[in-house]
């Protein structure tokens, strides 16, 4: 009897099945399932359907493009809403910077099933935001923000993930377990992992300092001393500049017209400074005071840190100072081996050949630059100069651009 309940258990866990919430690799008629937002009116970006300039399948590898530089994109699409009590839940996408970003999101956000679509922008709740984000050399990371709603707050991960910055295909992949952990991986390989409780800010600490505790008056936690014996040496005491002995009056120095001559100040060679008695080991040191703590309180375990009821929508809300970004095969489920599965068959697939023939357009277009470069010097021309002014304005453009506009969202 026992025997056949264990086989019927593994029978159970052999064929559940995996669940898919929502899945779009942006095939034809992908236009449909989603809904692109105008809050931002003349501001919004408008999405392209492109695989690129550089890619494996042209068809298979196209996805949604941001079009237009310096502009807010929103687009979302919905789904039947589900709840991830006891389960993982994954969240994967990818991305492709083909621009050379300088400023910008490529994160993605998941919302509840009642996410105003055609209104999405920056301030519109969201359950979980995760992905890249880019915005000079100061910025290159991995966005995982939680919305906890009994602090109505919006929290950010306490540990720094950074994010790839080069213009290829990447996968981000989050996976949030019941029990509540979590784990980060890029291109399919683990980058972060840890507990929720550990790694935000949900909860009041579970220590705080004992508010009646304070250090005893004769608690003496100086670890050195002056000396009691040391006394300044009676010589110590100089100027630090004096006049300079070797200077003369000049002979054309007239002290009615120029004043009385005063030789020039030099420092001072038997100049010491300020005597200080040297230190010694104190003995009455007590080490340093440590205020002791207590619980806390208000402190609250929560085992359902990961929980959210309502899950019914996913998107994109960015700013981009550069357009030219690619998001695809994007994923919600609650199973890490379907994650894997669409990582080999989606994205593995695709990174191989699409640099392939990136590698193959930068040697074309080197090989094309070093002969205008050989055409330009046998006609006398000076590239550099145009190039550096080039360089100069698209530098000052995005300057000014970024430190506006990127913390908005």
């Amino acid at each position: 009897m026992k025997f056949l309940l264990l086989l019927v258990a593994l029978l159970v866990c052999t064929f559940t099945k995996a669940e898919i919430y929502f899945q779009e690799q942006f095939g034809e008629g992908y236009e449909g399932r989603w809904v692109e937002s105008t809050a931002k009116g003349g501001e919004q970006g408008k999405w392209a359907w492109s695989a690129g300039k550089f890619f494996n399948d042209e068809d298979k590898d196209k996805g949604i493009q941001t079009s237009e530089n310096a502009r807010f994109y929103g687009i979302s699409s919905k789904f039947d809403k589900f709840s991830n009590e006891g389960k993982d839940l994954v969240i994967q996408f990818t991305v492709k910077h083909e621009q050379k970003i300088d400023c910008g999101g490529g994160y993605v956000k998941v919302f509840s099933s009642d996410l105003d679509q055609e209104k999405l922008h920056g301030e519109s709740p969201y359950l979980i935001m995760f992905g890249p984000d880019i915005c000079g050399p100061g910025t290159k990371k991995v966005h995982v923000i939680f919305n906890y709603a009994p602090k109505k707050e919006n929290l950010l991960i306490k540990k720094d993930i950074r994010c790839k910055d080069d213009e290829l295909t990447h996968l981000y992949t989050l996976i949030v377990r019941s029990d509540n952990t979590y784990e980060v991986r890029i291109d399919n390989k683990k980058v972060e992992s840890g507990n929720l409780e550990d790694d935000w800010n949900f909860l009041a600490p579970k220590k705080i300092r004992d508010p009646e505790a304070k250090k005893p008056e004769d608690w003496d936690d100086r670890e050195k001393i002056d000396d009691p014996e040391a006394t300044k040496p009676e010589d110590w005491d100089q100027p630090e500049h004096i006049a300079d002995p070797d200077a003369e009056k000049p002979e054309d120095w007239d002290d009615e017209m120029d004043g009385e001559w005063e030789p020039p100040m030099i420092d001072n060679p038997e100049y010491k400074g300020e005597w200080k008695p040297k230190q010694i080991e104190n003995p009455e040191y007590k080490g340093k005071w440590i205020h002791p703590e207590i619980d806390n309180p208000d402190y609250k375990a929560d085992d359902k840190l990961y929980l959210y009821t309502d899950i019914g929508a996913i998107g994109f809300d960015l700013w981009q100072v550069k357009s030219g970004t690619i998001f695809d095969n994007v994923l919600v489920s609650d199973s890490v081996e379907e994650a894997e599965k669409q990582a080999t068959d989606l994205w593995e697939v695709t990174k191989n050949g699409e640099k392939e023939m990136k590698d193959k357009q930068d040697a074309e277009e080197r090989a094309q630059r070093e002969e205008e470069e050989k055409k330009l010097k046998e006609e006398g021309g000076d590239e550099e100069e145009f190039d550096e002014e080039e360089e100069d304005f698209d530098e000052d453009f995005d300057e000014d651009m970024d430190e506006e506009f990127h913390d908005e969202l």
